[in-house]
């Protein structure tokens, strides 16, 4: 059966999501979520990409990314990568996946900042919280936008968010911290809240002088 073609735009920002096969924790330790890392900077020297937020947690990840190539290749080179880490680290016979990536473009500015807050809050929304604040979760974008000196990924941008920031909320990284805080996302309430399809072109235009301006 043919694959349905993704819908890719390259000045978009996408929610992509990645588990484990029968939703088996295949990022468990420290190494894996490093080597998971390592498999992202790999992708990065053939196919420039930006992040806005990432979280990995033990049987899956999200990322809030945009691509100026197909985002298929990303993540084919993204996946392949860790896969054959995995594969020979514990000796592993097939699917490492449980199936092909999520993706679903976050066509409008409040619907990139509410996914990658529920992206950041994944270790605390957790039955049992994995840690007792977000900037202690070291496997996430988060501390990032806490502690702006430390040294980031070079596919991270850290700037663009905060300036989708609604009022009172001033458009910074503090600002921002307190805003993934204050509210507990429903990722399906974001999705039918995101503008119609037909708002999808538009907004590409738009996120080209954005995403430009931040660079």
């Amino acid at each position: 059966m043919t694959r349905r073609i993704r819908y890719w735009n390259p000045y978009g920002y996408f929610h992509v999501t990645m588990r484990g096969n029968n939703r088996q924790p295949i990022f468990e330790t420290p190494e894996d979520k490093m080597n998971l890392m390592r498999a992202f900077d790999y992708a990065y020297d053939k196919y420039p990409f930006s992040i806005v937020a990432y979280c990995i947690m033990s049987n899956h990840y999200h990322l809030l990314i945009q691509s100026e190539v197909q985002l298929s290749r990303v993540m084919a080179r993204i996946n392949r990568r860790y896969s054959d880490y995995y594969s020979k680290r514990y000796d592993h016979v097939g699917h490492v996946y449980e199936k092909r990536y999520f993706s679903k473009l976050a066509n409008g500015p409040r619907a990139i900042l509410d996914i990658s807050s529920y992206i950041h809050r994944n270790p605390i929304d957790t039955k049992v919280p994995l840690v007792k604040s977000l900037e202690d979760y070291p496997y996430s974008s988060f501390p990032f936008y806490v502690n702006t000196d430390r040294t980031r990924p070079r596919f991270l941008n850290i700037d663009l968010v905060p300036t989708f920031l609604p009022k009172p909320f001033e458009t910074t990284n503090q600002a921002y911290q307190l805003y993934c805080l204050a509210y507990k996302q429903d990722i399906e309430k974001v999705y039918e809240e995101m503008p119609s399809e037909d708002f999808k072109q538009s907004f590409g235009a738009r996120m080209r002088n954005v995403i430009l301006s931040t660079k």
